[in-house]
């Protein structure tokens, strides 16, 4: 062992008596000739190793052997044309594995084992995937490589909570070849996605489907969230002479080009997809864009696109009650009402002021103080959603809400088939979906009824995710981590390296 510049030096010789032909197996102790090999290994004391070995060239003695002679290799030590040790070749894998190329690189100077980035790529796209067996329960999401415009499928062994293998896309025929090439599987945990329904009925069609619960109170989250914005105007306290229940006007009937045009174009697109005919394709056809074609094939029913058109909520609003107290006091100055405001968190503009200050001198609207500001629609969304249990946590949460209900029958029916619902999910009493079902169809609200319909496409999987205990979990923390090792590539690298990266990395 010696010291030469910036690096450590081992020279080491061979002892062994005689070696084995890689060809044939057959031992050899005839000496062709003797050379050295320098191979890398890990740092020593934060400087770099080198080993320098005296290995050995044999004749081979075996007539039918196709080598004449061969070179010696000691195990665990030297490979075949390597210029690293299998120890050290194993820790850049490892990193290149869990940083990728230019990180990788700069992790191995601080090790004192430098290497390029292509380097640490190409030591990383050597690795072979491993097969993954026979997998009992399996879990498939997708993720996006570009959002709204490619995606790939995660596949996941739910006993280990492990990726276990990546798809180019997310189309059914990808999912189910694979899973016809991995035989076994009696469980697949996935989402509502039509398309891993039918890739897993083609691939495995004996095993069980389970649809799982987050998604399931995701999808009945946008139907609610879709009923409070068609019900805005309830959400606003109103003086009582005005305060009346105001259910949603029915729009069975509701005259002028817009609804036949919404309704003509529902059924079309409708009609177009239940052929098979592609989101894309229905786009090009019909000259609409991409999402104007998801939000109908979203609604069940027209009527959920007919929505009354309610005003957006203004920053001035939430000051409103303060401008009425001061207009009373005497002080009808815009300017020195819109300096308090600002100092008050009011952000809009001193016109806003001005125009509304207008309306109250001209008579036009009479200054009516607000004792209250309209809660947003997600807010009362949350509101439904959230166990019945948790709301009394927050008071004011918890009243606002029996004010809105009380003013609202819709919301009301809302409410009672949220927490029927959320308690059957949690704890996963499935036998009551069929009432549940009923229920949702004769309640009167478009969004639920259209809510429940797709629940009966995916019966099968609906009523085992309410009832089975295995649930999509491992598979979402997987695609935040795969997003994770992406984003760390800058969507520079092939799929092959992700893949690798995502199944390999520790």
């Amino acid at each position: 062992m010696r010291a030469e510049g910036r690096s450590v030096w081992l020279e080491a010789d061979v002892s062994a008596a005689d070696a084995g032909c890689p060809a044939c197996e057959s031992r050899s102790v005839r000496v062709h000739s003797r050379y050295q090999r320098v191979l890398a290994d890990p740092a020593i004391g934060g400087r770099p190793t080198l080993l320098r070995i005296r290995v050995r060239r044999f004749f081979c003695d075996n007539t039918v052997c196709e080598r004449r002679a061969f070179a010696e290799q000691v195990p665990e030590l030297t490979t075949p044309y390597a210029r690293r040790t299998p120890l050290l070749r194993g820790v850049l894998e490892k990193i290149a594995l869990a940083l990728g190329g230019r990180p990788g690189a700069r992790m191995t100077r601080l090790l004192a084992v430098e290497v390029s980035r292509t380097t640490m790529l190409r030591l990383a796209r050597a690795l072979p995937v491993p097969e993954p067996g026979t997998i009992a329960v399996v879990g498939v999401d997708d993720f996006a490589f570009r959002k709204g415009n490619t995606y790939g499928t995660v596949i996941v062994d739910m006993h280990t909570g492990r990726p276990v293998d990546l798809l180019p896309d997310r189309h059914a025929d990808t999912f189910a070849d694979w899973l016809r090439a991995h035989p076994g599987a009696q469980v697949i945990c996935r989402d509502r996605a039509s398309g891993y329904a039918e890739g897993a009925r083609l691939g495995a069609p004996d095993a069980i489907q389970v649809a799982d619960r987050f998604h399931l109170l995701q999808n009945l989250t946008q139907a609610v969230d879709r009923v409070v914005r068609a019900h805005r105007a309830c959400l606003k306290d109103r003086p009582e002479a005005d305060a009346v229940a105001q259910p949603r006007p029915s729009t069975e009937g509701e005259p002028g080009r817009r609804a036949e045009v919404t309704r003509q174009r529902h059924a079309e697109i409708h009609a177009l997809h239940t052929t098979g005919i592609g989101t894309t394709a229905i786009s090009r056809a019909l000259n609409l864009d991409g999402k104007t074609i998801r939000r109908y094939l979203r609604a069940a029913t027209a009527d959920e696109l007919l929505t009354e058109t309610v005003p957006r909520p203004r920053d001035l609003d939430e000051h409103t009650a303060y401008l009425v107290s001061r207009w009373e006091q005497g002080c009808t100055n815009a300017v020195r009402l819109t300096t308090e405001l600002r100092e008050r968190g009011y952000r809009g503009s001193a016109r806003t002021v001005r125009r509304l200050l207008q309306t109250w001198r001209d008579g036009t609207i009479k200054p009516t103080a607000v004792t209250a500001v309209a809660p947003k629609p997600r807010e009362v969304t949350g509101w439904i959603i959230r166990p019945a249990g948790d709301r009394t946590e927050d008071e004011q949460c918890a009243h606002s809400l029996t004010r809105i209900l009380e003013r609202c029958d819709s919301l009301r029916t809302v409410d009672r088939l949220v927490s029927d619902f959320a308690g059957m999910l949690r704890q996963r009493q499935g036998q009551h979906l069929d009432t549940w079902i009923a229920q949702a169809k004769e309640s009167g609200v478009a969004q639920l009824a259209g809510f429940a319909a797709g629940l009966v496409k995916d019966y099968d999987a609906v009523r085992n995710g309410l009832t089975l205990p295995y649930s999509s979990g491992a598979v979402e923390g997987n695609v935040c981590r795969l997003k994770a090792i992406k984003r760390q590539m800058y969507g520079r690298a092939n799929f092959d390296l992700l893949r690798l990266r995502v199944v390999l990395a520790e």
